[in-house]
């Protein structure tokens, strides 16, 4: 089983989850062109893909979406409630958009898929886990650590999970004030403190890679996120990483390969 992240981070993210003959992307928002120049890395198309999962309405995670639809025929996927802001966001999609359980697995491929709740200031929000050959689970855009979030993550053999923000760069910084606000609060997005606790937790629960996602230009930096979580988890064996923000990180899970390509 393996994770590829295209794009992580406040300009656009998009991932993909590939197992077998199994090919789901995670959100789109980069450009189509971006996005199928990665899968042709990867030796992959868009007619490959058994779909698109988004996790919430944000320009960052669906900019992309609505060229990639035009041009292939390409499922998307999202909650219900998910759906329902979607198509008023993007009506053209109103026809284009298929609707999936949250807190029940359901499948894709050779892999079962089970979306839960985050807790973010968008709509409506999700994560996703993954169970085929092994188990990935992936959640960005989360403001706080809710029992609905770390049940989704825990036990997964890798996890992507957000480490946006140092909070003291964050409080130093260039953001007006009503922006650090959001960022800050219960349902903006996940200081690298916070990360670091949830890395620590989900170490425990058997997770044996964790990549570092959705971190911000302004207010992070790799190594300052990788430090705050390696001080968490010392003596824990888990493998760490960070998505970049525009390029590509490519993980085959228990295997502990990292590849940027």
């Amino acid at each position: 089983m393996r994770i590829v992240t295209f794009a992580s981070g406040s300009t656009g993210n998009c991932s993909l989850i590939s197992d077998g003959g199994a090919n789901i992307l995670i959100d789109a928002g980069i450009s189509m062109r971006r996005t199928v120049a990665a899968l042709n890395e990867l030796g992959l198309s868009p007619q490959d893909l058994c779909g698109v999962l988004i996790t919430h309405e944000h320009s960052d995670h669906i900019s992309g979406l609505s060229m990639l639809a035009k041009h292939h025929n390409i499922s998307i996927f999202a909650p219900a409630a998910l759906c329902e802001v979607l198509c008023a966001v993007k009506p053209e999609l109103k026809n284009r958009l298929d609707s999936v359980p949250v807190n029940e697995t359901f499948g894709m491929g050779d892999i079962e898929v089970r979306a839960f709740r985050t807790p973010h200031d968008s709509k409506y929000s999700v994560g996703y886990r993954f169970e085929g050959s092994s188990s990935i689970a992936f959640a960005t855009d989360t403001g706080s650590l809710t029992d609905e979030l770390v049940l989704g993550l825990e036990g997964a053999e890798l996890a992507l999970i957000e480490a946006n923000h140092d909070i003291e760069m964050l409080k130093k910084g260039p953001y007006p004030y009503f922006l650090k606000r959001r960022i800050l609060s219960d349902r903006g997005h996940l200081s690298n403190d916070d990360c670091a606790k949830l890395a620590l937790y989900l170490a425990k629960s058997g997770t044996k890679d964790i990549i570092l996602g959705h971190l911000s230009r302004e207010n992070n930096t790799p190594q300052t996120a990788l430090d705050a979580v390696n001080a968490a988890i010392c003596g824990e064996s888990v493998e760490l990483h960070v998505a970049p923000m525009d390029k590509m990180l490519a993980i085959s899970v228990g295997d502990s390969v990292e590849c940027l390509i």
